[in-house]
């Protein structure tokens, strides 16, 4: 889906299904050739470059699993590499992004997923950051390339590998989506 993204002003044909209030469409080939039309109103116009310009020009660690993003628009895997020199170095983990139709003016969804959680004491073992970025301070100017180099901050001013104290209870009582949680930022000093 990745292998080319352009504009085109011209209207799709009829097979081609597009919200009629598309003021451009985005056209994706998919690795087997098949034509993608996509809808492509301001925020996911925001996504694609992003997306684009993640791709191309990665932070140091930073890489994009395209297959799940061409999957899905919306949900993207970052893969984040810990940084040498670092307690984590040597590690790999994995970032889910979720993004709703407000983005940039309301922050995405993000965790950690897979089987190599870091033990931060602003990560909980299900994956949720601790990081006012991804909620309370989250700004439009903000993007994804700017949230995995703060996680990558994050981790690498770590000093001792150590889950948040309220771990166990947190992780049994929480919200699925972190942005439910009334988070209290006390700590900034890892």
């Amino acid at each position: 889906m990745l292998n080319r993204l352009r504009m085109r002003k011209e209207k799709p044909s009829k097979s081609e299904s597009i919200s009629p209030a598309a003021s451009a469409v985005i056209q994706e080939t998919a690795p087997d050739n098949r034509k993608l039309i996509l809808d492509s109103s301001r925020w996911e116009r925001r996504l694609q470059k992003e997306l684009m310009s993640l791709i191309k020009e990665p932070p140091p660690g930073v890489t994009v699993d395209e297959e799940s993003v061409s999957q899905n628009l919306t949900q993207w895997i970052i893969n984040i590499d810990g940084v040498e020199g670092t307690l984590y170095e040597g590690e790999h983990f994995q970032l889910l992004f979720k993004f709703n139709n407000k983005y940039p003016f309301d922050s995405p969804e993000v965790t950690f997923i897979g089987s190599n959680i870091p033990v931060h004491p602003h990560v909980y073992s299900n994956g949720h950051i601790c990081l006012s970025i991804l909620t309370d301070d989250w700004s439009p100017a903000l993007s994804v390339q700017s949230v995995c180099l703060s996680i990558s901050s994050m981790l690498s001013s770590c000093r001792e590998k150590r889950r948040p104290p309220d771990n166990g209870i947190y992780v049994k009582t929480c919200n699925k989506n972190p942005k439910k949680t009334k988070w209290w930022y006390h700590d900034d000093s890892v």
